[in-house]
């Protein structure tokens, strides 16, 4: 992989254009695996990885002073669309993970409020995390680096220029 712009720009095309040379592709592939993992230790908790990032932002809303959560809030916070988010949210409600209100002053608002079942659930899912970094074989300071790598991509790619 060059180290600069400048490399990049003096590559042939087929070097430019190898597979394992692009960015998007070591994410996607990355991504999939490090999913995989999470399936494997969420399998145990009946949860699937989108319910678990639902789960993991209405806990820590529940923690502070967060206003009723809704689907605009929750999908904005997860990146989701509400075609994606709705039916997950089904599940969730039918699992007994959370319950969904629809307010009397906007009857297109629905406020999204973990149950019984949901907060307990967060005890059990403190392993998660824990688990996933016991498996790996990348020391515990990389990760924490490549996380704040990523974080800081995320963010130069959602400021706008």
């Amino acid at each position: 992989m060059p180290k600069s712009r400048t490399q990049a720009a003096k590559l042939s095309d087929s070097a430019l254009l190898q597979l394992d040379n692009q960015l998007c592709f070591a994410l996607h592939s990355t991504s999939r695996l490090v999913i995989r993992k999470y399936h494997e230790v969420l399998e145990q908790l009946g949860i699937t990885y989108p319910q678990y990032l639902v789960l993991l932002v209405l806990w820590e809303w529940d923690e502070t002073d967060y206003p009723t959560p809704n689907y605009l809030a929750l999908g904005k916070r997860l990146d989701l669309d509400s075609g994606t988010l709705t039916p997950l949210l089904n599940r969730m409600e039918a699992g007994g993970l959370i319950s969904r209100k629809t307010p009397a002053h906007d009857k297109r608002e629905r406020y999204i409020k973990l149950t019984r079942a949901g907060r307990a659930l967060k005890r059990r899912a403190r392993k998660v995390p824990i688990t996933l970094m016991d498996s790996t074989p990348v020391p515990f300071d990389d990760l924490v680096s490549l996380r704040s790598a990523l974080l800081r991509l995320r963010s130069a790619l959602t400021t706008p220029a």
